[in-house]
């Protein structure tokens, strides 16, 4: 089959290969035939080293697909089923999993991140993050999957496996943005953008869309943002809307020291900052005893929208159904995986890309 692989961190393209296999199928596994999947920044992230991620190995984690074979033990899904995945499955036993925070679980994650999961010219290959879906196919536990409705189309259901649950979760799950509350967001990217609609769902009062790249500005008021400005001017905005005393709710979606550092200043006190993009794991990032002491303002990760995968899929769908959640506005090219390196490029420049989703036949 084909798949994109990821020979060694570093390299700025991925090998379109077609002598490509998965791993068997395990008894609590399942083989996806994937039909879409969103090219999302930290595929880039994982390619660059920013993120983990072992080689040569598959990239892709955003997908959606059709089952086509099931473990022998597995018995929650059925050949056929339309599936959204993630890279982040809960077993539903861990302490973790059973005091609210499946997002956290790492009974598979560790051993499907550490295990090969493809065979790559007759050599042993990773899935990144446990996955690898910029694959024709390919076989993760089955606790990594959630039946969608077959009427869902395959775009959508990719996006609801990272980006919206990512970014909306982050609003909803982790802040709990209040209604009439000020939200700002930095970096207007996909998930930014799912970030402005979490907000504009919480009934935020003002949500201000912070991007260098102006071309965002009006994407990001399209989505939801009452107001869009440069970093630089940040400030002044701060000043117009709030006499400077900082938002009630800021998140970062950069990941970057300076983001996250410009994230926690632009917070009133007493306030929630959010840090939503994923950063390097020797990126420091400096506070001073006193003004965490002072300021009383909170500092929240927010990993993966500390989403439930099975509760908030089906509420993200219904939200979309409803009409309060666009979902196809957000995609904004529809490409073959044959494309994918013409792609990652493109998410590198910026520009008012939201999100590109692959299609398979």
């Amino acid at each position: 089959m084909k798949a994109a692989v990821l020979n060694q961190v570093g390299d700025d393209k991925l090998e379109l290969r077609d002598d490509v296999t998965t791993a068997p199928v395990g008894p609590q596994e399942i083989r996806i035939r994937i039909k879409a999947c969103g090219v999302c920044h930290s595929d880039l992230s994982a390619m660059d080293g920013t993120l983990p991620a072992l080689t040569p190995g598959v990239v892709g984690h955003e997908g959606a697909g059709e089952i086509v074979e099931i473990g022998s033990a597995v018995t929650s899904l059925a050949v056929g089923d339309h599936v959204a995945i993630t890279f982040v499955p809960p077993c539903g036993k861990c302490a973790q999993c059973v005091t609210g925070q499946s997002h956290l679980c790492l009974v598979h994650t560790i051993s499907a991140f550490t295990s090969p999961r493809f065979v790559v010219g007759g050599n042993p290959a990773f899935g990144y993050a446990g996955l690898g879906a910029f694959a024709e196919e390919m076989v993760v536990p089955a606790d990594a999957a959630v039946k969608v409705d077959d009427d869902v189309p395959w775009e959508i259901a990719a996006l609801l496996s990272c980006g919206i649950l990512t970014g909306v979760g982050a609003v909803l799950n982790t802040a709990k943005v209040e209604p009439g509350s000020s939200v700002a967001v930095i970096g207007c990217g996909g998930v930014g953008v799912a970030v402005i609609q979490g907000a504009r769902l919480a009934a935020a009062a003002r949500i201000v869309a912070v991007d260098p790249v102006l071309e965002k500005h009006e994407v990001a008021q399209k989505f939801g943002a009452t107001h869009a400005t440069t970093p630089d001017g940040v400030a002044d905005l701060n000043n117009q809307l709030n006499f400077g005393m900082g938002f009630d709710y800021v998140f970062d979606v950069v990941g970057l020291p300076a983001t996250i550092r410009q994230a926690w200043d632009l917070t009133r006190r007493g306030g929630h900052t959010v840090v939503v993009g994923a950063g390097r794991a020797d990126a420091m990032v400096s506070f001073s005893a006193q003004e965490l002491f002072l300021h009383d303002k909170t500092l929240h990760g927010s990993f993966y929208g500390t989403a439930n995968f099975r509760r908030d899929i089906p509420r993200m769908i219904a939200l979309w159904r409803q009409g309060r959640l666009d979902l196809e506005g957000m995609i904004s090219k529809r490409i073959r995986l044959e494309d994918v390196n013409e792609g990652l490029q493109a998410l590198r420049g910026g520009g008012s890309l939201i999100r590109q989703v692959i299609l398979f036949d």
